[in-house]
């Protein structure tokens, strides 16, 4: 019963971290960002929904891990 869950979520946590991180805008356009006056871009400050994309990647490939071990020591 608990690994059947924990399995449904990993497929869910998985699909929101594949999600998030292809929602994300490249490399590529904080270059052109700073090309076009972006400096912030060059400092490392992220704004807006690319900071708020990030953090919650992070917290779901964590999640993922974190499941992912569960999963691993209940077997």
């Amino acid at each position: 019963m608990v690994r059947t869950i924990l399995i449904i979520l990993e497929v869910l946590v998985s699909l929101g971290l594949i999600t998030t991180i292809l929602m994300q805008s490249g490399r590529a356009a904080g270059i052109s960002g700073a090309i076009a006056g972006g400096a912030q871009s060059l400092l490392g400050k992220k704004k807006g929904i690319d900071e708020f994309l990030s953090k919650v990647s992070a917290g779901l490939a964590t999640a993922f891990l974190v499941i992912t071990l569960l999963l691993t020591f209940i077997e």
